[in-house]
């Protein structure tokens, strides 16, 4: 008796198995049928190019794609308006998908392979049109592939808006609206191929504001007092404060506004300051010394100061138990092959690179895979990853050798080249999805790693405070 209960759990072990697998390819195939219509909505927010927290037009065709297919849809979450939560399904678990869609100003360009604008304010140099396209593409896969099967558990969605500089899963994840996920999975495009454990610097930055006198600056200049005076004051003071910080510590700023007449002494001028570090606690510190320095440039400059936090994000945390199923699932769907057309406009975008040759090796293969990466830019997602146990990839969306935050990015996320790329990361997040909602044990285990790696004792306080979502930062 004993054997044949044996023989018969075998047999309906590799029946689920092979069905599984057979199912596992039927998703996929419905995914590469479906590029055509991904690859439209991309391109309508690559166009639209809208920036952090003016992404009506974006987020709201997401939305429509998402509840076209079965999601609840939540609009307007943790208190910003392009923010939303799409969700389908019950019970546990609970697997988040993040999905971003805000653009970058001054980055206008047409998907051509030299520098053209487009004649836009703002461009989609860092992706963000194929992220939020991709996670959306993913999410109805893994709801199809739940659905079909009748098996329990929620996919759900996070539009997440103002990723750059804005910090919008920060306030999010504040709010509480990632407290009852088990697992949140990310991408992000790129110039290669990779899901190693990732790393992000930590990041706090705001926007000073001097304030002093008007008057002739010719004819009056005593009774003046400059504001831009004061800008400048604080810059020399921060910049003689490099010396004195970590190595490995960042620090930039822009001036967003120095007064509009030479011949008038600024009685308005503004600096935007960003300072990263690997570690939040070294953030911090650098940050309250910049505050110091702006303190110190109004008192010299008879002027007075304020400052709005603008954004603050917490380093990434890495999950490897997830980050290695991402891996072996980025392995599974492996890299892009460029036509010919293809690689003619790549020839080109690389000669602006500087390169001599074209090498597409790092868009046709995937990255070996590591546990640990240095880290150059700051995301939201560092955050999230504190919170719920996180894991990413990213992808070749962009021609080899490409930076992010460039115009030759722009122009290869409108053409077919970023749509290669987005659906590598869209099937990579379903696969990954679908084998965590088929062994939920892997969601305790990842579960236990953040408490092991954030520690015991972690509470999480936001590096932004208490303020409200900053919606209007980038008007």
């Amino acid at each position: 008796m004993k054997n044949t209960l044996l023989i018969g759990m075998a047999l309906v072990l590799c029946s689920a198995i092979g069905f599984s697998q057979k199912n596992q390819k039927t998703i996929l195939n419905e995914l590469d049928t479906k590029t055509q219509e991904y690859g439209d909505i991309a391109h309508q927010i690559w166009d639209l190019a809208e920036m952090g927290y003016l992404e009506e037009k974006s987020s709201a065709l997401l939305q429509e794609t998402l509840s076209d297919a079965g999601f609840s849809i939540e609009k307007g979450i943790a208190g910003i308006p392009t923010a939303f939560k799409a969700e389908y399904g019950s019970g546990y678990p609970v697997i988040a998908i993040l999905g971003e869609y805000d653009a970058l100003p001054g980055l206008s360009q047409q998907a051509v392979p030299e520098k053209t604008s487009a004649n836009k304010a703002a461009g989609h140099a860092c992706g963000h049109h194929l992220f939020g396209t991709a996670s959306t593409a993913a999410a109805i896969a893994v709801k199809d592939w739940l659905q079909s099967n009748k098996i329990q558990g929620t996919i759900r969605f996070y539009g997440c808006p103002a990723e750059e500089g804005g910090s919008g899963k920060v306030y999010m994840v504040r709010e509480g609206v990632f407290n009852d996920v088990d697992v949140a999975l990310h991408w992000h495009p790129g110039a290669q191929n990779a899901a190693s454990a990732g790393a992000a610097l930590a990041n706090k930055s705001a926007k000073f504001r001097f304030h002093g006198i008007s008057a002739h600056a010719a004819g009056a200049p005593e009774r003046g007092r400059s504001a831009l005076d004061g800008v400048e004051a604080m810059d020399n003071m921060v910049n003689m404060m490099r010396e004195h910080i970590p190595q490995d510590a960042r620090i930039h700023y822009v001036i967003t506004n120095g007064g509009k007449a030479p011949n008038v002494v600024p009685d308005f001028a503004e600096v935007y300051y960003y300072a990263r570090h690997g570690k939040r606690d070294v953030v911090i510190d650098i940050f309250d010394r910049i505050v110091k320095a702006a303190e110190g440039a109004a008192l010299g400059t008879g002027t007075t100061m304020d400052y709005e936090m603008i954004g603050g994000t917490h380093e990434l945390l890495p999950n490897l138990t997830l980050q290695k199923i991402m891996y072996d699932n980025l392995t599974k769907v492996g890299g892009v092959t460029y036509t010919d057309e293809e690689k003619a406009f790549a020839e080109k975008i690389s000669q602006t690179l500087g390169a001599k040759t074209l090498d597409l090796k790092t868009a046709e293969t995937i990255q070996p895979y590591q546990e640990e990466a240095r880290a150059y830019g700051s995301t939201d997602v560092g955050d999230v990853s504190f919170t719920v146990p996180t894991a990413g990839l990213g992808t070749a969306t962009w021609v080899p050798g490409t930076p992010a935050h460039s115009w030759q990015a722009v122009a290869a996320g409108g053409t077919s080249i970023g749509t290669k790329g987005m659906m590598v990361a869209a099937k990579t997040l379903t696969l990954t999805a679908m084998d965590i909602f088929k062994n939920p044990k892997t969601v305790e285990a990842a579960k236990a790693e953040l408490i092991e790696r954030r520690g015991e004792d972690f509470k999480y306080i936001p590096l932004l405070g208490n303020r409200p979502p900053a919606l209007d930062y980038r008007k």
